[in-house]
Order: C-alpha cells, then structure tokens, then sequence
C-alpha cells in the first residue's frame, strides 16, 4: 500500500501509516523521505519555492485502476525539528505530516478549503490518538 523510498536514516512506523492509508483509499501510495536539500529542490522544480518544506505532495492527474494515488515527499528534518519544538514524539510528528500530506493526495487543500482539510485531519488526530497537526496549531 505505501511504497516507502527512505533516502535518510530514518526508522518508520510503517504499521500505522499503512493503517492510517487503508483507512482513507484502497490506492497505493509512493513516500519518500529525504532531507531539507532535496525537498527544497523539489519545491523549487515543481512549486517555484526555493526553500525547504516540510511536505509535499504530488497527486496523479489521472484516476485510473491499478495507478497509486500520488507521491508524498516529507523532510526528517523538519520531522525532527518539530518533534522538538512541540514536544512530542519524532514518530507523532512524522504521522502527521504523512495525513496532511495525504489528505492533499485526496484532493483536500487547506489553502482554498473551507475548513475541510482541517476538520478531516483532526478528526484523524483524535482517532489515532496523535498531538494536535501544524494546521491546527494555526487556526
């Protein structure tokens, strides 16, 4: 379900962020973890934003049988960055980066949205027990 390419020395809990997948689509995911250099290069090839992020995401144009759903790309350091500054654990922080970034992946957008990203991630916050997102740390 999630087709993990880690490019960092990162150990994830993939057990519960296939959970959280199989829970939101029946599609494939691509994850790619990397650090702060390749993801502002990607931000910058695809965003026009030359500075690094903490996650992205690249939905397929096309809904098609078999095709994964989309790419998301997430930066262990601001995983790790994060994690220390909000106090919570490193895993914690990584699982919510992962939901936001696969919400966009299913078409939510926080950015042009009426509150739809927002309400749908902290009801998964809640569900799975996590702290509060970087989206709702800021409404």
């Amino acid at each position: 379900m999630v087709d993990l390419d880690n490019r960092v020395e990162f150990e994830v809990d993939t057990k519960k962020i296939e959970e959280i997948t199989l829970d939101l689509t029946n599609k494939d995911i691509e994850l790619i973890i990397t650090n702060n250099d390749e993801i502002q290069e990607i931000n910058k090839e695809h965003r026009q934003k030359d500075m690094p992020t903490d996650v992205l995401s690249f939905p397929l144009e096309f809904d098609m049988p078999n095709m994964p759903l989309g790419s998301i790309v997430i930066s262990n350091e601001f995983v790790q960055e994060k994690a220390k500054e909000y106090n919570h654990s490193i895993q914690d922080e990584f699982t919510l980066l992962f939901i936001h970034g696969l919400l966009h992946l299913l078409g939510y957008d926080h950015e042009i949205d009426n509150g739809e990203h927002r309400l749908k991630e902290e009801e998964l916050i809640k569900k799975y027990n996590l702290p509060n997102s970087l989206i709702v740390r800021n409404s």
